[in-house]
């Protein structure tokens, strides 16, 4: 069983993957100059984004973030530190808290989700890697 795999397989993947790098260094340029770190970009993303809600709990943004917990909340602390995120008791749960984006914090995501959006466009990461 030795099937090889075309030259233009690994071409495309490696195009890909410099994509998904040039991508998420721009973001991380971009989060910098609207004055927060790309972790804090991140997390508000993650908390904004997460599927049917708009708050999360410090385990499901761990998860998300691929971070430790402790690590985690570390980051909340910052995020909170800096009126991004607030934290409030879980209704079902009295022992966790749930976390979720401020004004201010939805304020900078907006502005980078723009950002963001016109940069996908302009790259074309997805289409001119696999011509889809």
């Amino acid at each position: 069983m030795n099937n090889h795999l075309d030259k233009e397989v690994y071409e495309s993947l490696a195009e890909f993957r410099y994509q998904l790098k040039k991508f998420l260094h721009f973001s991380d340029l971009e989060a910098r100059k609207v004055g927060i770190t790309p972790q804090q970009h991140q997390l508000l993303l993650a908390i904004k984004g997460y599927p049917g809600r708009d708050y999360v709990t410090p385990r499901e943004l761990g998860e998300r973030l691929f971070i430790t917990h402790h690590a985690c909340v570390g980051l909340i602390d910052r995020c909170e530190q800096q009126n991004l995120v607030t934290r409030k008791r879980n209704p079902n749960d009295g022992r966790s808290v749930l976390i979720y984006v401020t004004e201010k914090g939805e304020e900078f995501l907006e502005k980078l989700s723009e950002i963001h959006l016109n940069e996908i466009k302009r790259i074309h990461v997805f289409h001119d890697v696999f011509d889809l």
